[in-house]
């Protein structure tokens, strides 16, 4: 046998122990995984499922849930710090709503016997004030807490120019108004779609406030509820607008009329 035959056997041989040791090595057992590194999580008070305004907040509403503790600041309530948060919290108010795996955050929260719920739940500067209504003034019972309108002041008077006849005049004193409650019921009860009574609280400025004062004391206050679509129109409050014949009032769509005559 010559020199290159013997270079090409053991060239051939080596080649058929490296295939066959990979071959066993495929067959073999993956090395174990890098364990993932867990992050550091601890436990908040959330609230189980949906919590609306004005909802007195119980214990079967709230539940601890596990949270990033690198992301759970200080405003956030945790069950190290405070083991007995959910008893505590109880019987408290939501003056703004929760959705449900929302953190609880005790500045949406009013204590039933702290300050009254309907000054936790006014914005800054702004006042509660309440005004008579009846089905014929209101919207037929169609306006509900939440909603939005606009306050208009019919009064009569005498026209020297026709005999002294009277004449009924109407305008337009507050728009865009939000109605805080009718009566004492500050939010929407679940199917309602209407609510008759006997007064609304309406959401006013200072200036807005005296205006209603004096358009009391002049005529015939009615509320014109807005439909949901131009709650963000940007008007100028207190500016006298004329009336028609026929006014108009829509929510979610759905026509009611009203008359004010001239």
């Amino acid at each position: 046998m010559n020199a290159a035959r013997i270079v090409v056997l053991t060239i051939a041989l080596s080649a058929g122990g490296v295939a066959a040791y990979l071959a066993r090595g495929s067959d073999g057992k993956h090395a174990p995984a890098e364990p993932v590194a867990q992050l550091p999580t601890t436990e908040i008070l959330v609230a189980k499922g949906d919590i609306s305004l004005g909802h007195a907040v119980k214990p079967e509403d709230l539940q601890w849930q596990s949270w990033p503790a690198a992301s759970a600041s200080s405003n956030l309530i945790s069950r190290a710090n405070r083991a007995e948060a959910i008893r505590e919290i109880s019987g408290s108010i939501a003056r703004a709503p929760f959705i449900a795996g929302e953190p609880i955050r005790e500045q949406k929260l009013v204590k039933a016997d702290g300050s009254g719920f309907m000054a936790a739940i006014l914005p800054t500067g702004f006042r509660a004030v309440s005004t008579e209504i009846t089905p014929e003034t209101g919207a037929g019972g169609f306006i509900l807490p939440n909603d939005r309108v606009d306050v208009i002041l019919s009064r009569r008077d005498r026209n020297p120019d026709k005999g002294g006849a009277d004449v009924v005049s109407s305008e337009i004193i507050l728009t865009n108004i939000r109605v805080l409650a009718i009566d004492q019921a500050p939010k929407e009860k679940e199917g309602m779609n209407a609510l008759v009574g006997k007064t609304a609280t309406l959401e006013l400025k200072p200036e807005q406030a005296e205006t209603l004062a004096r358009s009391r004391q002049s005529g015939t206050l009615s509320l014109a509820l807005r439909s949901i679509t131009d709650v963000n129109t940007v008007e100028s409050d207190g500016q006298a607008q004329k009336v028609g014949s026929n006014i108009n009032v829509v929510r979610y769509g759905v026509a009611n009329q009203a008359t004010a005559q001239k």
